[in-house]
């Protein structure tokens, strides 16, 4: 016989397992939750911490490349231009396409018609954004995402490359200043001529490291995932083509004035024949001629 104790433990066990597959399935139900929000966490770090990069005495030029599928693209790329404009960036180029899978109209009633219209929305968008702003704006858009496709973040450190332009600056002052005490001649004209030229690429790179510095590119990819359907009232085409295709007094009417038409084109083209009317009815006069001498001295 088993002991009252040895039952309470058996039963204890069985409860503790009971509870730990109830756990189990509890978090089977809602895992995919957390895993969203801890994915979404790290993919909001991921993005402060490349577009948001900061390192002293370092100097990077930043860009960004998203593709994503959202509800609507129309609606999205109004949202996106609105928070593009209240972070100070502006848009350079937006590319929104429909593309027509299929249509087909579907008669309703005598005079109207429905075009149903099967169509997939996409957007290419290109924009700069502050560079300040930049991961602040990338979290935006990833909000707005349905399934994020690819995004590539990249920071180009151009420290190297803006102390050479300093060096650079410095270099062509100095080159001046030599130039200037040579002696006054054509090559002289020409080494000014050459220095001065060196000297506006210089500024014109200087100037496009520090817009890019200030401003980083951002190119948009917004693809709508499924099929979406426009129905457009339209005009019942079929219907009025068959009203008007055929009337049977006015086409009668100018089928008589044709024949009188068709008679009179005959008998102009007979006149117009008559020399050959002529030459068969001198040779056939020629002939029966002929035949009756002949039958004469026969």
């Amino acid at each position: 016989m088993k002991s009252p104790k040895f039952s309470f433990v058996v039963g204890f066990l069985i409860l503790t397992i009971i509870f730990a597959c109830n756990k189990n399935e509890t978090v089977g139900e809602y895992g995919l939750a957390d895993t969203d929000y801890t994915a979404s966490t790290e993919i909001s770090d991921s993005i402060s911490s490349v577009a948001t990069l900061q390192v002293k005495d370092k100097q990077f030029i930043k860009s960004a490349d998203v593709s994503m599928e959202v509800k609507d693209v129309y609606e999205a790329t109004i949202s996106i231009e609105k928070q593009l404009k209240e972070v100070g960036g502006f848009v350079t180029s937006s590319r929104l396409h429909s593309q027509i899978i299929s249509e087909e109209t579907f008669n309703t009633s005598d005079e109207n018609a429905t075009l149903v219209r099967k169509f997939q929305t996409e957007n290419t968008i290109q924009v700069r954004v502050p560079t300040a702003q930049l991961g602040e704006f990338l979290t935006f858009i990833h909000d707005k995402n349905l399934f994020l496709t690819s995004r590539n973040i990249t920071a180009e450190e151009v420290t190297a490359n803006i102390k050479l332009a300093e060096l650079e600056v410095t270099r062509n002052k100095n080159t001046g200043k030599n130039i200037s005490q040579l002696k006054t001649d054509k090559d002289q004209v020409m080494m000014i001529d050459d220095n001065e030229r060196e000297k506006n690429g210089q500024t014109i790179s200087s100037f496009e490291i520090t817009d890019q510095l200030k401003y980083s590119n951002v190119d948009i990819y917004l693809k709508e995932p499924k099929l979406r359907i426009a129905e457009i009232q339209v005009f019942n085409t079929t219907n009025i083509d068959n009203k008007y295709k055929f009337n049977f007094f006015y086409d009668l009417k100018n089928s008589f004035i044709e024949g009188f038409y068709l008679i009179q084109k005959i008998a102009i083209g007979l006149v117009s024949l008559w020399p050959i009317l002529l030459i068969g009815g001198i040779a056939f006069y020629l002939f029966r001629k002929r035949k009756t001498v002949t039958n004469a001295e026969s």
